[in-house]
């Protein structure tokens, strides 16, 4: 059974509008998925360092801005609401039989005192294990053919 061929190869001009549709909806998604889009929180600048060890023990982790303002999940806390927070999560990592490590963000502008005093915390929380966070200097190749 033959089918007529009525198709022929369009010789016009091409119409502008859905191309112009299509990329402004391009346009929309890119805005809102872009650093537009404001994210709480505060800013905090960690020091860059080259392969620091890291922990293979559940952490917790607290964020310290240069003005020594602790942060503990996603709140401002007083150094006595951490520490009873601190020691609260020792005893569920030690009914897990796991030991808890402190993971601090520290901003690279916060003076030493503040350092101190966050490890004396956790240190009478039961904390052994403190990580210092850093960002990894992007100078050098990561991977598993770089040293380490």
């Amino acid at each position: 059974m033959r089918f007529p061929r009525h198709a022929r190869i369009f010789k016009g001009q091409l119409d502008a509008a859905p191309f112009a549709g299509v990329f402004f909806l391009v346009l929309i998604f890119l805005t809102f998925n872009s650093q537009l889009v404001f994210t709480p929180g505060v800013r905090i600048d960690l020091p860059q360092g080259d392969a620091l060890p890291g922990t293979a023990h559940p952490t917790a982790r607290v964020y310290v801005d240069p003005s020594g303002q602790f942060y503990f999940e996603n709140q401002i806390i007083t150094a006595t609401n951490l520490q009873r927070h601190l020691q609260v999560a020792v005893g569920n990592a030690k009914a897990h039989g796991e030991q808890l490590s402190l993971l601090v963000f520290a901003d690279k502008l916060t003076p030493n005192e503040h350092l101190v005093r966050l490890g004396e915390l956790a240190r009478t929380a039961g904390i052994r294990e403190l990580v210092q966070a850093i960002r990894p200097n992007p100078a050098l190749p990561r991977g598993p053919e770089s040293p380490p």
